[in-house]
C-alpha cells in the first residue's frame, strides 16, 4: 500500500485547508504557518527560500514595485503591480526621499494658534505645534497605554479594523484588537483609525484644542435640541502598529483635522489641494486599480512631515494626505468644518459625492451643518448691520458659497436627493432670500467704505501724481454728478408747479464703453480681502 507523500519541516501530508509555499531552491513545499509566511504576503515574494536553504542560498527576495516613478513607461509588464500597504510597498516607501515639509508647514507655539492669527493669515497650510502648552487641549498622562483605552471604552465594543496589507476593513471587538496589539508574533498589520469615543468614559481624558472648539460649526451652531443629533467627529482614538499605512485621501466633508501623538510617531505625506491636484486625485481614486498606484507619483510635489511624540498637527481643508506609522503609535484626532475654508470644504464635498467612496471617518449630515451655519450667518449679519458694523470679508465670502449651495440643493430636480438633510422647521426659500439681501448690504457698504478710504500714495512721484490726479477727477466728476442730479430734481419740482412745461437742459450721458475716472482707477488697483488698497 502506497504511503502519502509528506512535506514541510513538520513532515505531514498535504492538507487542502492549509496554505503552502514552494521553496525555489529545494523545490519542497512548506506550510505557511510552519515557516512564518502569511498567505497574504506570498504574492509579493519573488524568490522564496525555506529555512534550510536560506543557509546556502541566502534570504528570500521580494518583488520590486512596478511604477514608483511617474515617468515609468510601464513596459515591465512581467512584474506584478504591488499593493499599496504591502511589505514591499512599505519598504520602498521608507527608502524614498520627498521634499521637506518645511516649505509648506507653518510652525507655531500653542499660544499663537488663535482666531485672530487665522483670521489675519488664513488657514491654508498645515500648522505644526511642537508642544501642546497654550493650545487649551487636554490629553491623558504619558503613562496612558492601549490597555487603558480598552478599559475606558469597553472590551466588547466593536471597532473597525483595517488590514493594511490588503487595504480591507473588518470589525473586531476592542479586546481582540488589544490582544493582537500586545502579541509578540503579529502575522498581520492591523490598525484602528476611527474609534470615536465622545460617548465613553475616555472622553473625560481628552479635550480638543481651544481653536477647534472656537471654529467648529457643529460645536457652535448645531442646536442641542435638534431632532438630528450632532455628528460625532470631534474625538477619535488611533491605535496603529508599526508599518500601518493609510492611503491618500481627503477628509470627508472637506473637514480640517488635528492630530496629537501621545506615544510613537507618524509620517504624513501632504499634497496641496490645487485645482490640478484635486482633478488628478479624483481621477486616481475613481480608477479600479488605484490601490496599485502611488498617487504622489502623479503630482508635482508631495511633502513629507514627521509628527513626533507630544506634537500636534493641524491639516487644512482639502489637503490630500497619506499616513505611515513607522513605530507602534497611540494618537488622538478630530475633524471640524468652519468658516475659514467654506469654498474648499464645499469643493471637497462635491468631489466626495461624485466618487461615492465609503469612508471609515465620514462626516455625517454635512449639508445639515451648512443649513445651520447659514441661519447663523443671517442672524450675525443682521445684528452687525443694525449696529452699523461690517462682518469680516471671509464670512461674507463663506455666506455667498453656502447660499449658492442652498440654491443648488433646493432646485426641483435636486430636492429629492437633498431634502433629508434639511433641518426641521427650516424655511429654505426664505433663508436664501434673506441671506442674499444681507450679503448685498454687506457688499454695498464695503464698496462705500473702500471708496471713502484715504489712500496713501506710493513713493514714486510719477505714480503718485497719476493716482492723485485720477482721485481728483473722480471726486470732481462725482460732485458734478451730484450737482446735476440736485439741479434736475429742483427743475422738475418747479416745472410741476408751472402751467407751461419748459424743456429741461440736456445732460450728456457717457457713451457706451466709456469708463468713469473711478472705474479707470479701479483697473489699476487691486482690492485685497482685508480691505487694504494695494498696487
Amino acid at each position: 500500500m502506497a504511503t502519502a507523500p509528506v512535506y514541510c519541516i513538520c513532515r505531514l501530508p498535504y492538507d487542502v485547508n492549509q496554505f503552502m509555499i514552494e521553496c525555489d531552491a529545494c523545490k519542497d513545499w512548506f506550510h505557511g504557518s510552519c515557516v512564518g509566511v502569511d498567505e497574504d504576503e506570498a504574492p509579493d515574494i519573488d524568490i522564496y527560500h525555506c529555512p534550510n536553504c536560506e543557509k546556502t542560498h541566502g534570504k528570500s527576495t521580494l518583488k520590486k514595485k512596478k511604477s514608483w516613478n511617474k515617468h515609468d513607461t510601464g513596459q515591465s509588464g512581467d512584474v506584478r503591480p504591488v499593493q499599496n500597504g504591502s511589505q514591499v510597498f512599505i519598504k520602498e516607501l521608507r527608502s524614498r526621499t520627498f521634499p521637506s515639509s518645511e516649505d509648506v508647514v507653518v510652525k507655531l507655539s500653542g499660544s499663537q494658534m488663535t482666531l485672530d492669527y487665522l483670521e489675519e493669515n488664513g488657514f491654508n497650510e498645515p500648522i505644526l505645534i511642537q508642544k501642546k502648552d497654550g493650545l487649551g487641549m487636554a490629553m491623558p498622562a504619558p503613562t496612558f497605554y492601549v490597555s487603558d483605552v480598552e478599559n475606558y471604552v469597553g472590551p466588547d465594543v466593536l471597532v473597525d479594523v483595517v488590514d493594511v496589507t490588503k487595504q480591507t476593513q473588518s470589525k473586531m471587538k476592542l479586546k481582540e484588537f488589544v490582544d493582537f496589539y500586545y502579541s509578540t508574533n503579529r502575522k498581520k498589520v492591523l490598525n484602528v483609525t476611527n474609534l470615536e469615543f465622545s460617548d465613553t468614559r475616555m472622553a473625560n481624558f481628552v479635550e480638543s484644542p481651544q481653536i477647534v472648539r472656537t471654529l467648529s460649526w457643529v460645536e457652535n451652531y448645531w442646536p442641542d435640541d435638534a431632532l438630528l443629533g450632532k455628528p460625532k467627529v470631534s474625538k477619535y482614538c488611533l491605535i496603529c502598529v508599526k508599518d500601518s499605512y493609510t492611503d491618500f485621501h481627503i477628509e470627508c466633508g472637506g473637514a480640517s483635522v488635528w492630530y496629537h501623538v501621545l506615544k510613537g510617531e507618524k509620517i504624513f505625506f501632504l499634497i496641496k489641494p490645487t485645482s490640478a491636484n484635486l482633478s488628478l486625485y479624483e481621477r486616481w481614486r475613481s480608477s479600479s486599480n488605484h490601490s496599485e498606484m502611488f498617487f504622489a507619483d502623479q503630482v508635482d510635489k508631495c511633502y513629507k512631515c514627521t509628527l513626533k511624540q507630544g506634537q500636534t498637527l493641524f491639516i487644512p481643508s482639502g489637503w490630500i494626505n497619506a499616513v505611515l506609522t513607522p513605530v507602534d503609535c497611540l494618537a488622538f484626532s478630530g475633524h471640524f468644518v468652519h468658516s475659514l475654508s467654506v469654498e474648499m470644504q464645499m469643493r471637497a464635498y462635491e468631489v466626495e459625492k461624485r466618487l461615492k467612496v465609503a469612508s471609515l471617518t465620514p462626516f455625517p449630515n454635512f449639508e445639515t451643518a451648512c443649513w445651520y451655519v447659514g441661519k447663523y450667518y443671517l442672524e450675525r449679519f443682521k445684528g452687525l448691520h443694525k449696529a452699523n458694523k461690517q462682518p469680516p470679508p471671509y464670512l461674507v465670502h463663506g455666506a455667498k458659497i453656502v447660499n449658492g449651495a442652498f440654491r443648488s440643493w433646493t432646485k426641483k430636480q435636486a430636492l429629492l436627493e437633498h431634502e433629508d438633510e434639511l433641518p426641521e422647521n427650516m424655511k429654505p426659500a426664505q433663508l436664501i432670500k434673506d441671506l442674499a439681501k444681507e450679503i448685498r448690504i454687506s457688499e454695498v457698504r464695503r464698496c462705500k467704505v473702500i471708496g471713502d478710504l484715504s489712500f496713501q500714495p506710493p513713493a514714486s512721484p510719477s505714480t503718485q501724481e497719476a493716482i492723485q490726479g485720477m482721485l481728483s477727477m473722480a471726486n470732481l466728476q462725482s460732485s458734478e454728478s451730484c450737482l446735476q442730479t440736485s439741479w434736475s430734481n429742483s427743475q422738475a419740482k418747479n416745472n410741476s408747479h408751472s402751467s407751461t412745461a419748459s424743456k429741461k437742459p440736456s445732460t450728456k450721458r457717457l457713451k457706451k464703453g466709456m469708463a468713469t475716472a473711478k472705474q479707470r482707477l479701479g483697473k489699476i488697483l487691486k482690492i485685497h480681502r482685508n480691505g487694504k488698497l494695494l498696487l
